[in-house]
């Protein structure tokens, strides 16, 4: 038996801007490199979370677009995490395999796995939920329509937080979005699809 499950919100990332339900709500007008644009959304969002500066780029990429799309609150902890992306956490390896020449560095080999950014996600909103972190060769809406409904039909989770956040060499691509039984759009190909590739390049 399928459910109705429906997109509340969704957040893009790209090229220095940043839009929220379809809306920019943030951009440079040339694009700036990542660890600047980084720190500038952190102080734009007024945010304060310490433990961001000890992150790697691509968990802050996590964070800053959770924090964001949430507006700094996930009330129901049960929220279930599914993200993916494609080049896994290959820059803070490349980052961590250059430190192996010297001393290796233990602050960037415990972010050499993409899932820690779902840790530090579940870590700053108490979260006591399922998650799972997918490598995929391109954003692949139908990976994530399948296993949510999974997720949904064997009555694990109420709400769902979807994310596809990709870096590798400054590059990188995030769009998130919740999925809940009600409110919102449709949860399924199509509309992922239009949300995903308007401002994707």
């Amino acid at each position: 038996m399928s459910q109705d499950l429906f997109i509340q919100s969704s957040i893009t990332i790209r090229n220095s801007k940043i839009w929220k339900n379809g809306d920019l709500i943030f951009g440079k007008e040339n694009e700036i490199d990542l660890s600047k644009f980084l720190k500038t959304i952190y102080r734009h969002a007024n945010l304060k979370y310490p433990k961001f500066f000890k992150m790697d780029s691509l968990s802050k990429l996590g964070y800053l677009g959770t924090e964001i799309l949430t507006s700094g609150n996930i009330s129901n902890k049960e929220t279930a995490l599914v993200f993916a992306n494609s080049a896994s956490s290959l820059d803070t390896d490349e980052a961590y395999a250059e430190t192996m020449q010297d001393f290796p560095s233990p602050s960037l080999f415990v972010y050499t796995l993409p899932n820690i950014m779902l840790g530090e996600i579940s870590i700053r909103h108490q979260l006591n939920s399922e998650n799972v972190f997918f490598v995929s060769r391109e954003f692949d809406p139908s990976l994530f329509i399948d296993y949510c409904k999974a997720l949904f039909y064997q009555k694990k989770v109420d709400n769902v937080l979807c994310g596809w956040v990709d870096l590798h060499n400054n590059d990188y691509d995030v769009f998130l979005w919740q999925i809940a039984l009600s409110g919102g759009t449709e949860f399924n190909e199509e509309e992922l699809k239009k949300l995903y590739l308007p401002t994707h390049e």
